[in-house]
């Protein structure tokens, strides 16, 4: 068989496999609207079809984009398969839809704006399936160029033209919108600062001591019970809340002490795993597999819970609008509702999540499970963190950030000038000081003394190694020039990203307010 026949049956095969994809979404689709209709079948209610339709399409962009960061570090380190993140990630994403679901969410997120300025209620379902769709288109244009942007960021545009459109720009929080700004800038830099502490920490502790197994023995369970420590409260308070009711204080107490008992049980298990494994890094990096899978599923749940219902909150507020002649900021989201948003983002996951999964994972940065691992942690952290100091943050942000933050530091650490200017100038003075004392010792001996002594034979010794040290540093000096062109963070992926994040508001504002006129002028 020669090439161009191997090529044709490639290319058939990823033709077919996008096409079966575009009919799985487009069945599911139409499976969210035949249940609606027989449910709620009205010509009355037309735009609850219509919020259905648009809620569906929008839970498939979120498993597509926004799952990414919870699996995709997990995945490029290797300590998952990208079968095995998918399906992990679409179990726990379910059931985080459906057993910690929001009862009651702010529609309107974060009040970006006031739904009593639109007395209209027809207005107002316009405007939020106006909103459903433009998050939902601009998702998926960031999935289709491969780049990770933030749900919640989406839907707040969408809401924010859609509204502007519906009432003008009285209706708006700025308040809101200039917190949201401002996470632009914080979310990444706090991910991006404490994946890189942890992982200098990882690295000064661990790899870096000739004893790696043995600094792994103390260290790795003390890692792994500060993680617990953070997943625990970072679940409660994020993803349990609607199930569990307790004060910020208490889960921390709480979490606190199943760190430690976590540290006790962890701490006999991995002295044991040590005992089979070699002093070196590629065997260190097998300890943190899987913490790196409880992780996974634990971000996911704790996702499903949390941003899966409020990005879906404009289609409650559909429902609500239509069903109960209600408008209000805050409304309860059915069943129904989480329904279509658990099993849209699992099917979007199954389709087309691989594609950022990838991205994330592996495409920005090269990882490993101690760098996946330094991610999964400070993902967590941070927004423990943020929430206690009431800062505005975005999970996508922190995890992208924490990705960027391990490469940017093997950056710094393998091509930092000082770092090798100072190991040799350190090695040079100690064995110039050494000749130094030999010296003084050789005046104290005649000549016949000289050729018997052995601190003659050590002065000559220590005169090649000086200039050994000195060709060396002349060599790491040319290494260096070298080493800093080194890119450990691919620089076109930053971009991208980066700017991706800065427009995902305004450009799903735009969208927002461009389809609310077309729904608008069709009605009308």
């Amino acid at each position: 068989m020669d090439i161009q026949t191997i090529q044709k049956i490639d290319n058939k095969s990823t033709k077919t496999m996008t096409f079966t994809r575009l009919v799985v979404a487009i069945l599911f689709i139409f499976l969210v609207f035949i249940w609606s209709y027989t449910h709620y079948g009205s010509s009355t209610n037309i735009f609850l079809f219509i919020g259905a339709i648009f809620g569906a399409y929008m839970a498939m962009n979120i498993g597509a984009n926004d799952v990414a960061n919870n699996v995709g570090p997990a995945v490029g380190s290797k300590a998952l398969t990208m079968f095995g993140a998918v399906v992990i990630a679409a179990v726990f994403e379910t059931a985080g839809t459906f057993l910690a679901g929001a009862d009651v969410v702010n529609t309107i997120k974060n009040g970006i704006i006031d739904p009593s300025l639109i007395p209209n209620p027809e207005i107002f379902i316009w405007a939020m399936a106006a909103a459903l769709l433009a998050a939902a288109i601009w998702l998926n244009f960031s999935t289709f160029v491969g780049t990770p942007v933030s749900t919640t960021h989406s839907i707040v545009g969408g809401v924010l033209g859609a509204g502007i459109a519906a009432a003008g720009f009285d209706i708006v929080s700025w308040m809101s919108v200039g917190k949201i700004v401002l996470s632009w800038i914080i979310s990444p830099i706090l991910g991006g600062v404490f994946a890189a502490g942890f992982l200098y920490f990882i690295k000064r502790n661990i790899v870096y001591k000739k004893d790696m197994l043995g600094a792994a023995k103390t260290f790795v369970p003390l890692l792994i019970s500060i993680m617990t420590w953070a997943f625990v409260t970072y679940l409660i308070l994020k993803g349990l809340k609607h199930l569990i009711h307790l004060s910020t204080t208490t889960t921390i107490i709480i979490s606190l002490i199943i760190g430690v008992l976590t540290y006790f049980v962890v701490k006999p298990l991995v002295a044991k795993k040590a005992l089979s494994l070699e002093n070196s890094r590629e065997s260190i990096n097998t300890l943190f597999n899987i913490p790196l899978i409880f992780s996974a599923a634990l971000l996911s749940f704790a996702h499903g819970a949390n941003d899966s219902a409020n990005a879906i909150g404009p289609l409650a507020a559909i429902a609500s609008s239509v069903i109960h002649s209600n408008m209000s900021s805050n409304v309860g989201i059915p069943y129904w509702v989480m329904g279509i948003g658990g099993l849209g983002i699992s099917i979007g996951l199954l389709l087309y999540g691989p594609k950022l999964i990838r991205t994330v994972g592996s495409e920005i940065t090269e990882l490993d499970q101690i760098r996946a691992f330094s991610i999964a942690i400070a993902s967590a952290v941070v927004v423990i963190l943020a929430s206690g100091l009431g800062l505005p943050v975005s999970s996508t942000h922190i995890a992208v950030g924490g990705v960027f933050g391990v490469g940017f530091l093997r950056e710094w650490l393998y091509s930092s000038e000082s770092n090798f200017m100072r190991e040799a100038k350190h090695k040079l003075t100690k064995r110039k000081k050494e000749l130094n004392i030999y010296n003084a010792e050789l005046k104290k001996l005649d000549a016949k003394e000289k050729k018997d002594k052995v601190t003659y034979r050590r002065i000559i010794e220590l005169f090649n190694l000086i200039e050994k040290a000195e060709s060396k540093a002349k060599s790491w000096k040319k290494e260096f020039k070298s080493a800093k062109k080194v890119k450990y963070v691919k620089r076109e992926a930053v971009n991208k990203i980066v700017a991706a994040w800065v427009i995902t508001v305004p450009a799903a504002a735009l969208i927002g307010a461009g389809v609310f006129y077309m729904i608008k002028g069709i009605m009308l």
